[in-house]
């Protein structure tokens, strides 16, 4: 991570997590320790952190900017709620998950309240482009999961169907974060254009990157590797790898990422032969168009100090390696 973006990184986090544990002091008691089980996971707070940014960028100094960007944290967790349950991980960020520790129904349940509670700070901010904004994230998050599961152990997948899964469920979150922060501040619509183009672009790509690190050695990411192969989600890197399977090949590997108990052994073996050949880097870089997409959309908006940590992000995007 670039040193200044660290440094704001740093500089923001204790308002975040003071809005955050408010928000969670709120919660009824039998929520709490859900709650707190996941938001005090090491999250990066990327999200929270793009609301405050753009709007400090665009020339809100007011610090109940802080709601809404714990508001947009709070969601991004109950999703990860949800998600660990869907995809029955037993780790998340290298500890425990929730659904592990808590039971499934609880887990599921503290995620709806989460959910409920971010809508609630939103819409005490009294302006209903913030609610709307916040309502089509959650919308889109849901919708991405849906159809990620409906394509679940298939590998007629195309990329476009790839592209629509990772714009709902990571892309619409990432950029309603920096467009809450711009509607906070009073833009105007062609200056939320190009701030929902940064979203959007800056979280295709991390997404996509994303997908690159399944293939990582779990200590790098705190996640076990291979999970997307177990889980059935045809990811660049394993299209990359089945396109270059001869005809023999390709049909034994549809049998197994077909299979609802594929072998161990197969999948450690072709998560090593995906990092060999390079298609974890291969993905990386179906990144960069994306990032470029981005860089244009900010250097549309006012030059400030925030525009430079924004520009950092893309590079941390790119570069990050858990």
């Amino acid at each position: 991570m670039h040193a200044s973006l660290k440094t704001r990184f740093a500089a923001e986090l204790p308002a975040v997590e003071t809005a955050l544990a408010r928000a969670v002091s709120e919660m009824p008691a039998s929520v709490k320790p859900i709650a707190e089980h996941i938001l005090q996971a090491g999250g990066k707070r990327l999200r929270p952190l793009l609301t405050v940014l753009f709007a400090r960028l665009l020339g809100y100094r007011e610090d109940d900017i802080y709601i809404p960007a714990a508001a947009m944290e709070m969601l991004h967790a109950a999703t990860l709620l949800h998600d660990d349950v869907l995809d029955a991980a037993s780790t998340r960020r290298g500890r425990q998950a929730a659904h592990m520790r808590f039971g499934i129904v609880p887990a599921v349940l503290a995620g709806d309240a989460l959910l409920a509670q971010a809508n609630a700070l939103v819409a005490h901010c009294g302006d209903c482009r913030l609610s709307a904004c916040f309502s089509e994230a959650t919308v889109r998050t849901a919708a991405g999961e849906i159809l990620e599961i409906a394509y679940q152990g298939r590998v007629d997948q195309g990329p476009e169907v790839y592209t629509q899964i990772i714009t709902d469920k990571t892309a619409w979150l990432i950029r309603a974060s920096c467009e809450m922060g711009a509607l906070k501040a009073g833009a105007g619509e062609e200056t939320l254009t190009h701030v929902r183009r940064y979203g959007f672009e800056l979280g295709k790509a991390f997404q996509i990157v994303d997908d690159a690190l399944d293939f990582a050695p779990s200590e790098k990411t705190g996640k076990p590797a291979c999970g997307d192969l177990r889980e059935g989600k045809l990811t660049p890197p394993l299209a990359l790898y089945r396109e270059s399977l001869s005809p023999a090949g390709r049909k034994d590997f549809d049998a197994l990422f077909t299979s609802k108990e594929a072998d161990a052994h197969a999948i450690e073996d072709i998560g090593a032969r995906i990092r060999l050949a390079g298609f974890d880097a291969q993905t990386r870089a179906l990144a960069t168009h994306r990032l470029e997409e981005a860089r244009a959309a900010l250097f549309a908006l006012p030059d400030a100090p925030e525009r430079s940590v924004l520009e950092q992000m893309i590079a941390h995007v790119r570069d990050r390696e858990n």
